[in-house]
């Protein structure tokens, strides 16, 4: 119970910033709800001079509530669809993903820029933008202020992405099926290859057809989560493990392993189990919304602990590592489908 006074009215504040900001991502798809949440958590951390009544409940809201919504986000992954239309995309992706993460990691040294922020923006460049660096970052043991930084510099190409790509597509005389893989494995967010393949639909009159494919392919690139925020889990316990931090006790491995990410798998097999024994995906929708709401939520929290001015006077470093993964996955999936005869 003293806990629960303690979390409640930071828990609270959360909400209170939370709601509008997933309204506003209603209304406005392409920005997001996340991007919203984080940016009044912001203002409001701006004027809240003391938020020591509400410092329990932001940390739980960042932390917890973090994982509880990436394990939720699992409900929307059926395992069968996407291996039955998202193989021919599975080069494509693996290219694009090793080329964010490489461009990342060599980026990390020449510009000095902190290991987590650098894995952050590589992995949300990467994968699929707020869902994966909200994955990823429990797992290194990222702070509020890293998450802000990166979950800025994915929406900034997010827009950049929405409005150019079905122009460029275009230029480039792409297929209706070229644009959906070019959509769905170059563009992070969800919302904005929606965007991009809904504007592309419009413009060439294909009746959605393009909206379908880039978000099948957008859904096979997301299982990349598992596996890579596996190997950043397993590296971080070794790591810690190396420097004499970590006793041989299960107390201390389960401080450090994000067994969350265990339960978003089993989210995602059941899912694809019960759809293919005849469970209508709909039933599953409540939790696919829940989990929207929950990245919001935290999102709003991690706004909340977020130092706005600190954030622009270090922003042009991740930008800079921003573009350039950007710059190398675009690359990298054009080239690919050149290769496969795709374009």
């Amino acid at each position: 119970m003293e806990s629960l006074k303690k979390t409640l009215p930071g828990l609270l504040l959360c909400l209170v910033l939370a709601v509008p900001s997933w309204l506003l991502g209603h209304a406005f798809p392409v920005i997001g709800g996340p991007v919203f949440a984080i940016l009044a958590g912001m203002l409001v951390a701006l004027i809240l001079h003391d938020k020591t009544p509400f410092r329990a409940g932001i940390a739980f809201t960042s932390k917890k509530v973090l994982q509880y919504a990436v394990i939720l986000l699992g409900f929307g992954l059926n395992l069968s669809q996407i291996a039955q239309v998202g193989l021919l995309s599975l080069p494509i992706i693996c290219t694009t993903i090793t080329m964010s993460l490489l461009i990342a990691f060599l980026l990390r040294k020449r510009l000095a820029m902190p290991a987590n922020v650098s894995v952050l923006v590589g992995v949300g460049s990467s994968i699929c933008g707020g869902s994966a660096i909200a994955a990823t970052a429990p797992v290194i043991g990222a702070d509020d202020d890293e998450i802000a930084q990166s979950i800025s510099v994915i929406f900034l190409f997010n827009i950049l992405a929405a409005l150019f790509f079905p122009t460029l597509g275009g230029v480039l005389g792409m297929s209706n099926e070229g644009f959906g893989l070019f959509a769905g494995t170059a563009i992070n967010d969800t919302s904005s290859v929606t965007a991009a393949a809904s504007t592309w639909d419009t413009l060439h009159g294909t009746g959605g057809s393009v909206l379908a494919y880039a978000t099948i392919v957008k859904l096979t690139r997301t299982l990349a989560i598992i596996p890579i925020t596996l190997a950043l889990a397993f590296w971080r316990t070794w790591q810690v493990k190396r420097g004499g931090q970590v006793s041989n006790g299960s107390f201390e491995l389960k401080k450090i392993f994000p067994f969350f990410i265990l339960f978003f798998v089993l989210a995602s097999i059941l899912t694809t189990v019960a759809t293919v024994a005849g469970v209508d995906p709909a039933v599953f929708q409540p939790f696919k919304e829940l989990s929207k709401f929950f990245i919001i939520l935290a999102m709003a929290a991690i706004g909340l602990n977020t130092d706005l001015v600190k954030l622009i006077k270090n922003g042009s470093k991740p930008i800079f590592m921003g573009a350039c993964c950007w710059a190398g996955i675009t690359a990298a999936s054009l080239v690919m489908q050149h290769l496969e005869g795709l374009l």
